[in-house]
Protein backbone atom coordinates (compact mmCIF):
# COMPACT_ATOMS: atom_id res chain seq x y z
CA UNK A 1 0.00 0.00 0.00
CA UNK A 2 1.82 3.21 -1.25
CA UNK A 3 2.07 6.20 1.32
CA UNK A 4 -0.81 8.09 1.96
CA UNK A 5 -0.55 11.89 1.11
CA UNK A 6 -2.81 14.20 2.30
CA UNK A 7 -3.92 18.22 1.47
CA UNK A 8 -2.85 19.62 4.81
CA UNK A 9 -3.30 23.31 5.34
CA UNK A 10 -0.16 24.14 7.47
CA UNK A 11 0.80 27.59 8.82
CA UNK A 12 4.98 27.85 9.03
CA UNK A 13 5.83 29.83 11.79
CA UNK A 14 9.49 30.68 10.34
CA UNK A 15 12.49 31.65 13.33
CA UNK A 16 14.60 34.11 13.15
CA UNK A 17 17.72 32.76 10.72
CA UNK A 18 19.56 32.85 13.74
CA UNK A 19 17.95 30.66 15.65
CA UNK A 20 20.13 27.19 16.64
CA UNK A 21 17.32 25.47 18.70
CA UNK A 22 14.01 23.97 18.81
CA UNK A 23 11.78 26.69 20.83
CA UNK A 24 8.54 24.34 22.35
CA UNK A 25 7.60 26.62 25.40
CA UNK A 26 6.29 23.35 27.71
CA UNK A 27 5.69 25.18 30.67
CA UNK A 28 3.08 28.73 28.88
CA UNK A 29 2.05 25.39 27.27
CA UNK A 30 1.21 23.93 30.33
CA UNK A 31 -0.09 27.08 32.14
CA UNK A 32 -2.44 27.07 29.13
CA UNK A 33 -4.02 23.97 29.97
CA UNK A 34 -3.86 24.68 33.62
CA UNK A 35 -6.22 27.68 33.28
CA UNK A 36 -8.24 26.25 30.83
CA UNK A 37 -9.19 23.52 32.51
CA UNK A 38 -10.07 25.50 35.63
CA UNK A 39 -12.27 27.91 33.45
CA UNK A 40 -14.39 24.97 32.21
CA UNK A 41 -15.04 23.82 35.74
CA UNK A 42 -16.13 27.82 36.50
CA UNK A 43 -20.06 27.54 37.29
CA UNK A 44 -20.61 30.39 35.14
CA UNK A 45 -17.99 30.30 32.72
CA UNK A 46 -18.02 26.38 32.38
CA UNK A 47 -21.33 27.42 29.98
CA UNK A 48 -20.07 29.23 27.51
CA UNK A 49 -18.87 27.93 24.26
CA UNK A 50 -16.29 29.89 24.16
CA UNK A 51 -14.40 28.47 27.30
CA UNK A 52 -14.37 25.52 25.94
CA UNK A 53 -13.25 25.96 22.36
CA UNK A 54 -10.79 27.99 24.11
CA UNK A 55 -9.73 24.76 25.89
CA UNK A 56 -9.94 22.76 22.54
CA UNK A 57 -7.22 25.32 21.18
CA UNK A 58 -4.94 25.04 24.17
CA UNK A 59 -4.90 21.05 23.98
CA UNK A 60 -4.35 20.91 20.35
CA UNK A 61 -1.71 23.76 20.13
CA UNK A 62 0.11 21.48 22.93
CA UNK A 63 -0.34 18.85 20.76
CA UNK A 64 1.25 19.98 17.39
CA UNK A 65 3.89 22.72 18.81
CA UNK A 66 6.81 20.02 18.35
CA UNK A 67 6.49 19.15 14.74
CA UNK A 68 4.58 22.40 13.75
CA UNK A 69 6.83 23.24 11.52
CA UNK A 70 7.22 19.88 9.99
CA UNK A 71 5.41 18.04 6.94
CA UNK A 72 6.34 15.66 4.38
CA UNK A 73 8.43 16.62 1.41
CA UNK A 74 9.45 20.07 2.65
CA UNK A 75 12.75 21.34 2.23
CA UNK A 76 15.32 20.35 4.83
CA UNK A 77 17.39 23.81 4.94
CA UNK A 78 13.46 25.49 5.46
CA UNK A 79 13.18 23.38 8.49
CA UNK A 80 16.48 24.49 9.62
CA UNK A 81 15.93 27.99 9.37
CA UNK A 82 12.58 27.35 11.38
CA UNK A 83 13.54 25.34 13.77
CA UNK A 84 17.24 25.40 14.24
CA UNK A 85 20.25 23.35 13.85
CA UNK A 86 19.76 19.49 14.88
CA UNK A 87 21.68 18.24 18.15
CA UNK A 88 23.03 15.01 16.37
CA UNK A 89 23.07 13.97 12.74
CA UNK A 90 23.40 10.68 11.40
CA UNK A 91 23.71 9.29 7.77
CA UNK A 92 22.37 6.00 6.87
CA UNK A 93 19.81 5.20 9.06
CA UNK A 94 17.58 2.77 7.92
CA UNK A 95 13.73 2.13 8.80
CA UNK A 96 10.90 0.13 6.74
CA UNK A 97 13.97 -0.50 4.11
CA UNK A 98 14.05 3.12 3.33
CA UNK A 99 17.65 5.23 4.10
CA UNK A 100 17.56 8.73 5.87
CA UNK A 101 19.52 11.18 7.56
CA UNK A 102 18.37 11.39 10.78
CA UNK A 103 18.37 14.72 12.52
CA UNK A 104 17.57 14.65 16.15
CA UNK A 105 16.03 17.70 17.64
CA UNK A 106 15.12 17.83 21.61
CA UNK A 107 11.54 17.00 20.92
CA UNK A 108 11.71 15.32 17.30
CA UNK A 109 13.72 13.07 15.16
CA UNK A 110 13.98 14.21 11.45
CA UNK A 111 14.27 11.83 8.62
CA UNK A 112 15.61 13.18 5.50
CA UNK A 113 16.27 11.58 2.22
CA UNK A 114 17.46 13.86 -0.60
CA UNK A 115 17.31 16.79 1.29
CA UNK A 116 13.71 16.73 1.67
CA UNK A 117 11.56 16.14 5.10
CA UNK A 118 10.18 12.28 4.74
CA UNK A 119 9.02 11.55 7.93
CA UNK A 120 9.73 12.31 11.69
CA UNK A 121 9.15 10.87 14.92
CA UNK A 122 8.17 12.88 18.25
CA UNK A 123 10.31 12.06 21.40
CA UNK A 124 8.88 14.33 23.70
CA UNK A 125 5.54 15.20 24.64
CA UNK A 126 4.28 18.48 26.24
CA UNK A 127 1.71 16.39 28.48
CA UNK A 128 0.92 12.91 28.46
CA UNK A 129 -2.47 11.67 27.63
CA UNK A 130 -5.25 12.17 24.48
CA UNK A 131 -4.50 15.95 24.12
CA UNK A 132 -5.74 15.53 20.21
CA UNK A 133 -9.27 13.43 21.88
CA UNK A 134 -9.36 16.28 24.92
CA UNK A 135 -9.40 18.74 22.39
CA UNK A 136 -12.09 16.86 20.10
CA UNK A 137 -13.79 16.61 23.61
CA UNK A 138 -14.10 20.20 24.12
CA UNK A 139 -15.00 20.99 20.77
CA UNK A 140 -17.89 18.91 20.91
CA UNK A 141 -18.84 20.44 24.27
CA UNK A 142 -18.52 23.75 22.92
CA UNK A 143 -21.21 22.62 19.91
CA UNK A 144 -23.13 21.36 22.58
CA UNK A 145 -23.50 24.64 24.30
CA UNK A 146 -24.32 26.57 21.09
CA UNK A 147 -24.88 25.55 17.78
CA UNK A 148 -23.89 28.77 16.55
CA UNK A 149 -20.38 27.90 17.12
CA UNK A 150 -20.88 24.93 14.33
CA UNK A 151 -18.70 26.89 11.57
CA UNK A 152 -15.76 27.45 14.24
CA UNK A 153 -16.52 23.65 15.91
CA UNK A 154 -15.94 22.40 12.20
CA UNK A 155 -12.74 24.25 11.35
CA UNK A 156 -11.42 23.34 14.34
CA UNK A 157 -12.40 19.11 13.72
CA UNK A 158 -10.85 19.29 10.42
CA UNK A 159 -7.58 20.54 12.09
CA UNK A 160 -7.96 17.73 14.55
CA UNK A 161 -8.32 14.91 11.87
CA UNK A 162 -5.45 16.76 9.87
CA UNK A 163 -2.73 16.00 12.40
CA UNK A 164 -3.52 12.69 13.11
CA UNK A 165 -3.57 11.80 9.46
CA UNK A 166 -0.56 13.44 8.98
CA UNK A 167 0.93 11.93 12.24
CA UNK A 168 -0.53 8.11 10.75
CA UNK A 169 1.65 9.12 7.73
CA UNK A 170 4.73 9.36 9.92
CA UNK A 171 3.65 6.45 11.67
CA UNK A 172 3.64 4.52 9.16
CA UNK A 173 6.84 5.44 7.45
CA UNK A 174 8.79 3.91 10.52
CA UNK A 175 6.73 0.82 10.50
CA UNK A 176 4.90 1.88 13.47
CA UNK A 177 1.58 -0.13 12.15
CA UNK A 178 -0.26 -0.42 15.52
CA UNK A 179 0.42 3.46 16.32
CA UNK A 180 -0.32 4.37 12.24
CA UNK A 181 -3.60 2.86 12.57
CA UNK A 182 -5.09 4.35 15.63
CA UNK A 183 -4.48 7.91 14.00
CA UNK A 184 -6.37 6.90 11.23
CA UNK A 185 -9.12 5.43 13.38
CA UNK A 186 -9.32 8.56 14.89
CA UNK A 187 -9.02 10.81 12.22
CA UNK A 188 -12.16 9.07 10.89
CA UNK A 189 -13.75 8.92 14.33
CA UNK A 190 -13.42 12.90 14.41
CA UNK A 191 -14.56 13.35 11.17
CA UNK A 192 -17.64 11.21 10.98
CA UNK A 193 -18.97 14.35 13.61
CA UNK A 194 -18.18 17.25 11.26
CA UNK A 195 -21.83 18.47 9.45
CA UNK A 196 -20.81 17.95 6.52
CA UNK A 197 -20.18 14.24 6.50
CA UNK A 198 -17.99 12.74 3.93
CA UNK A 199 -18.40 9.05 2.48
CA UNK A 200 -14.93 8.87 1.42
CA UNK A 201 -13.88 9.59 5.23
CA UNK A 202 -14.52 5.39 5.71
CA UNK A 203 -11.34 4.93 3.50
CA UNK A 204 -9.58 5.89 6.70
CA UNK A 205 -11.15 2.69 8.54
CA UNK A 206 -9.94 0.66 5.86
CA UNK A 207 -6.60 2.50 6.13
CA UNK A 208 -6.80 1.37 9.60
CA UNK A 209 -7.97 -2.07 9.45
CA UNK A 210 -5.07 -3.04 7.20
CA UNK A 211 -2.58 -1.39 9.22
CA UNK A 212 -3.87 -3.34 12.17
CA UNK A 213 -3.83 -6.39 10.07
CA UNK A 214 -0.08 -5.47 9.51
CA UNK A 215 0.78 -5.03 12.97
CA UNK A 216 -0.80 -8.58 13.96
CA UNK A 217 1.53 -9.91 11.24
CA UNK A 218 4.84 -8.23 11.12
CA UNK A 219 4.54 -5.77 13.92
CA UNK A 220 3.56 -5.94 17.77
CA UNK A 221 2.36 -9.53 16.11
CA UNK A 222 -0.56 -9.01 18.82
CA UNK A 223 -3.79 -10.76 18.50
CA UNK A 224 -5.49 -8.03 19.68
CA UNK A 225 -4.77 -5.92 16.35
CA UNK A 226 -6.26 -8.43 14.27
CA UNK A 227 -9.34 -7.80 16.17
CA UNK A 228 -9.39 -4.11 16.00
CA UNK A 229 -9.09 -4.77 12.11
CA UNK A 230 -12.38 -7.12 11.78
CA UNK A 231 -13.83 -4.27 13.71
CA UNK A 232 -12.58 -1.70 11.41
CA UNK A 233 -13.63 -3.39 8.29
CA UNK A 234 -16.54 -4.26 9.19
CA UNK A 235 -17.76 -0.87 10.01
CA UNK A 236 -16.36 0.34 6.71
CA UNK A 237 -18.50 -2.43 4.91
CA UNK A 238 -21.51 -1.38 6.71
CA UNK A 239 -20.93 1.83 5.45
CA UNK A 240 -21.02 0.76 2.14
CA UNK A 241 -17.59 1.60 1.61
CA UNK A 242 -14.92 -0.95 -0.28
CA UNK A 243 -11.78 -0.05 -1.73
CA UNK A 244 -11.43 0.22 -5.76
CA UNK A 245 -10.23 -3.50 -6.17
CA UNK A 246 -12.32 -5.02 -3.59
CA UNK A 247 -9.07 -6.19 -1.17
CA UNK A 248 -10.59 -5.08 1.92
CA UNK A 249 -12.34 -8.93 1.61
CA UNK A 250 -8.93 -10.09 1.25
CA UNK A 251 -7.54 -8.04 4.38
CA UNK A 252 -10.59 -9.49 6.29
CA UNK A 253 -9.85 -12.90 6.29
CA UNK A 254 -6.33 -12.21 7.40
CA UNK A 255 -7.83 -10.28 10.14
CA UNK A 256 -10.11 -13.18 10.78
CA UNK A 257 -7.41 -15.72 10.12
CA UNK A 258 -4.79 -14.35 12.73
CA UNK A 259 -6.79 -14.92 15.51
CA UNK A 260 -5.51 -18.42 15.85
CA UNK A 261 -5.71 -18.22 19.59
CA UNK A 262 -9.85 -17.58 19.32
CA UNK A 263 -12.36 -19.57 20.88
CA UNK A 264 -14.37 -18.64 18.51
CA UNK A 265 -12.50 -19.34 15.53
CA UNK A 266 -14.51 -21.91 13.10
CA UNK A 267 -17.54 -19.64 13.70
CA UNK A 268 -15.02 -16.72 12.55
CA UNK A 269 -13.55 -18.90 9.52
CA UNK A 270 -17.25 -19.30 8.43
CA UNK A 271 -17.88 -15.89 9.11
CA UNK A 272 -14.94 -14.95 6.65
CA UNK A 273 -15.27 -17.46 3.83
CA UNK A 274 -19.24 -15.76 3.93
CA UNK A 275 -17.75 -12.54 3.41
CA UNK A 276 -14.91 -13.87 0.43
CA UNK A 277 -18.04 -15.03 -1.26
CA UNK A 278 -19.67 -11.32 -0.85
CA UNK A 279 -16.27 -9.75 -1.96
CA UNK A 280 -15.63 -12.53 -4.70
CA UNK A 281 -19.65 -11.37 -5.91
CA UNK A 282 -18.92 -7.45 -6.30
CA UNK A 283 -14.67 -8.37 -7.53
CA UNK A 284 -15.05 -11.62 -9.70
CA UNK A 285 -11.57 -10.59 -10.76
CA UNK A 286 -9.93 -10.35 -7.83
CA UNK A 287 -7.34 -12.73 -7.16
CA UNK A 288 -6.52 -11.78 -3.45
CA UNK A 289 -9.76 -12.97 -2.77
CA UNK A 290 -9.94 -16.16 -4.59
CA UNK A 291 -6.48 -16.64 -2.79
CA UNK A 292 -7.83 -16.10 0.35
CA UNK A 293 -10.86 -18.29 -0.28
CA UNK A 294 -8.29 -21.33 -1.15
CA UNK A 295 -6.64 -20.63 2.57
CA UNK A 296 -9.96 -21.20 4.06
CA UNK A 297 -11.10 -24.29 2.30
CA UNK A 298 -8.01 -25.37 2.74
CA UNK A 299 -7.10 -24.54 5.91
CA UNK A 300 -8.36 -27.61 7.96
CA UNK A 301 -11.22 -25.70 9.78
CA UNK A 302 -14.03 -27.47 7.54
CA UNK A 303 -15.60 -24.50 6.03
CA UNK A 304 -16.87 -27.10 2.85
CA UNK A 305 -15.86 -29.00 0.08
CA UNK A 306 -12.91 -27.10 -1.46
CA UNK A 307 -14.65 -28.80 -4.64
CA UNK A 308 -16.30 -25.25 -4.96
CA UNK A 309 -13.12 -23.46 -5.40
CA UNK A 310 -12.06 -25.13 -8.67
CA UNK A 311 -13.65 -23.24 -11.45
CA UNK A 312 -12.83 -20.14 -9.74
CA UNK A 313 -9.57 -21.16 -9.57
CA UNK A 314 -9.80 -21.97 -13.21
CA UNK A 315 -11.37 -18.74 -14.50
CA UNK A 316 -8.41 -17.21 -12.41
CA UNK A 317 -5.68 -18.70 -14.25
CA UNK A 318 -7.34 -18.08 -17.27
CA UNK A 319 -7.48 -14.69 -16.80
CA UNK A 320 -3.46 -15.10 -15.82
CA UNK A 321 -1.52 -17.40 -16.01
CA UNK A 322 1.88 -17.32 -14.66
CA UNK A 323 0.35 -16.55 -11.34
CA UNK A 324 2.74 -18.77 -9.44
CA UNK A 325 0.57 -17.99 -6.38
CA UNK A 326 -2.73 -19.13 -7.49
CA UNK A 327 -1.10 -22.64 -9.22
CA UNK A 328 0.29 -23.26 -5.55
CA UNK A 329 -3.36 -22.52 -3.99
CA UNK A 330 -4.79 -25.13 -6.90
CA UNK A 331 -2.09 -27.65 -6.27
CA UNK A 332 -3.12 -27.31 -2.55
CA UNK A 333 -6.99 -27.34 -3.31
CA UNK A 334 -7.00 -30.54 -5.50
CA UNK A 335 -3.99 -32.25 -2.43
CA UNK A 336 -7.15 -31.77 -0.15
CA UNK A 337 -9.20 -33.43 -3.04
CA UNK A 338 -7.05 -36.08 -3.05
CA UNK A 339 -6.95 -35.74 -6.73
CA UNK A 340 -2.37 -35.96 -6.79
CA UNK A 341 -2.24 -36.18 -10.74
CA UNK A 342 -3.69 -32.43 -10.65
CA UNK A 343 -1.57 -31.22 -7.43
CA UNK A 344 1.66 -32.55 -9.40
CA UNK A 345 0.60 -30.75 -12.58
CA UNK A 346 -0.16 -27.36 -10.57
CA UNK A 347 3.51 -27.67 -8.63
CA UNK A 348 4.91 -28.54 -11.88
CA UNK A 349 4.02 -25.15 -13.44
CA UNK A 350 4.67 -23.70 -9.96
CA UNK A 351 8.55 -24.87 -10.54
CA UNK A 352 8.30 -23.81 -14.31
CA UNK A 353 7.76 -20.02 -12.84
CA UNK A 354 9.77 -19.96 -10.27
CA UNK A 355 12.42 -23.12 -10.65
CA UNK A 356 14.29 -21.94 -7.05
CA UNK A 357 10.83 -22.81 -5.10
CA UNK A 358 12.47 -25.75 -3.50
CA UNK A 359 8.88 -25.51 -0.94
CA UNK A 360 7.00 -26.08 -4.17
CA UNK A 361 9.98 -28.48 -5.26
CA UNK A 362 9.31 -30.83 -2.15
CA UNK A 363 5.61 -31.16 -2.66
CA UNK A 364 5.58 -32.51 -6.01
CA UNK A 365 8.02 -35.10 -4.53
CA UNK A 366 5.39 -35.40 -0.97
CA UNK A 367 2.26 -35.91 -3.40
CA UNK A 368 3.63 -38.33 -5.57
CA UNK A 369 4.54 -40.54 -2.17
CA UNK A 370 0.88 -39.23 -1.31
CA UNK A 371 -0.27 -41.10 -4.75
CA UNK A 372 1.89 -44.48 -4.69
CA UNK A 373 0.34 -44.67 -0.84
CA UNK A 374 -3.32 -44.23 -1.93
CA UNK A 375 -1.96 -46.51 -4.47
CA UNK A 376 -0.62 -49.34 -1.80
CA UNK A 377 -3.84 -48.60 0.36
CA UNK A 378 -6.06 -50.03 -2.88
CA UNK A 379 -4.05 -53.12 -3.68
CA UNK A 380 -4.57 -54.03 -0.25
CA UNK A 381 -8.21 -53.65 -0.50
CA UNK A 382 -8.20 -55.73 -3.87
CA UNK A 383 -8.92 -59.64 -3.79
CA UNK A 384 -6.14 -60.41 -6.77
CA UNK A 385 -6.83 -63.84 -8.73
CA UNK A 386 -3.24 -64.04 -9.52
CA UNK A 387 -0.06 -63.48 -8.32
CA UNK A 388 1.26 -62.17 -11.80
CA UNK A 389 -1.52 -59.27 -11.47
CA UNK A 390 -0.41 -58.24 -7.78
CA UNK A 391 2.53 -58.11 -8.65
CA UNK A 392 1.97 -55.45 -11.77
CA UNK A 393 0.20 -53.35 -9.80
CA UNK A 394 2.44 -53.62 -6.53
CA UNK A 395 5.29 -52.18 -9.51
CA UNK A 396 3.17 -49.49 -10.63
CA UNK A 397 2.94 -48.32 -7.10
CA UNK A 398 7.12 -49.12 -7.28
CA UNK A 399 7.61 -46.61 -9.98
CA UNK A 400 5.07 -43.96 -8.58
CA UNK A 401 7.38 -43.92 -5.73
CA UNK A 402 10.23 -43.74 -7.59
CA UNK A 403 9.04 -40.34 -9.53
CA UNK A 404 9.11 -38.71 -5.97
CA UNK A 405 12.99 -39.52 -5.62
CA UNK A 406 13.97 -36.82 -8.21
CA UNK A 407 12.42 -33.69 -7.05
CA UNK A 408 13.02 -34.69 -3.50
CA UNK A 409 17.21 -34.74 -4.48
CA UNK A 410 16.55 -30.96 -6.11
CA UNK A 411 14.42 -29.51 -3.18
CA UNK A 412 17.61 -31.11 -1.00
CA UNK A 413 19.55 -29.17 -3.11
CA UNK A 414 17.90 -26.19 -3.14
CA UNK A 415 17.87 -26.44 0.73
CA UNK A 416 20.30 -28.36 2.11
CA UNK A 417 19.39 -27.22 5.38
CA UNK A 418 15.94 -28.69 5.36
CA UNK A 419 16.06 -31.17 8.04
CA UNK A 420 12.35 -32.43 7.01
CA UNK A 421 13.54 -32.98 3.42
CA UNK A 422 16.53 -35.41 4.23
CA UNK A 423 14.31 -37.59 6.42
CA UNK A 424 11.87 -38.04 3.69
CA UNK A 425 14.64 -39.23 1.31
CA UNK A 426 15.58 -41.43 3.57
CA UNK A 427 12.76 -43.53 3.90
CA UNK A 428 11.83 -43.13 0.75
CA UNK A 429 14.99 -44.24 -0.73
CA UNK A 430 14.73 -47.33 2.21
CA UNK A 431 11.67 -47.95 1.05
CA UNK A 432 13.18 -48.81 -2.43
CA UNK A 433 16.26 -50.10 -1.80
CA UNK A 434 16.03 -53.04 -4.04
CA UNK A 435 15.60 -51.09 -7.10
CA UNK A 436 19.17 -50.06 -9.26
CA UNK A 437 20.89 -47.14 -6.99
CA UNK A 438 18.34 -46.84 -4.15
CA UNK A 439 20.53 -48.29 -1.62
CA UNK A 440 23.57 -46.35 -2.38
CA UNK A 441 20.98 -42.99 -1.93
CA UNK A 442 19.59 -44.73 1.29
CA UNK A 443 23.34 -45.14 2.75
CA UNK A 444 23.69 -41.17 1.66
CA UNK A 445 20.51 -39.58 3.00
CA UNK A 446 21.26 -41.95 5.97
CA UNK A 447 24.39 -40.32 7.00
CA UNK A 448 23.17 -36.74 6.39
CA UNK A 449 19.89 -37.32 8.32
CA UNK A 450 22.16 -38.81 11.35
CA UNK A 451 24.51 -35.89 11.06
CA UNK A 452 21.61 -33.17 11.23
CA UNK A 453 19.74 -34.63 14.05
CA UNK A 454 22.76 -34.49 15.85
CA UNK A 455 23.37 -31.26 15.21
CA UNK A 456 19.71 -30.57 16.91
Amino acid sequence: MKRLIFAVLAVMVMASPMANAQKVNKQVLLDKITKSDALVNDAKKGKKAATWIARGDAYFKAAIDPTKELFAGVEYPIVEVAMGVPESKTDGVVINNVTYTEMVYPWVKIYVANNKVITWEQTQFVKEGELIMEAFASYMKAYELDKKQAGKVELALGRLANFLLQTGNACQDLAKWGAAAENYYKAYYIKSHCASKDPNDAQYLYYAGYLWVLDGNIGSKNQASYKKAVEVFDKALALGYTDEKGDIYHFLYHAYNGQTDSAVRAANMQRAKQLLMEGLAKFPSNDNIIAALIDVYTSGDNVGDPSELVDMIDAALKRDPKNRDMWFGRGKVFFNLKNYDESIVSFKKVIELEPTNAQATFFIGYFYIAKGDAMGEEINKRDYKSNAEWKADSQKVTETYKEAVPFLEKAYELNPKDFSTVETLKILTFKLRDEDGMMYKYTKYNKLYEEMKAQQ
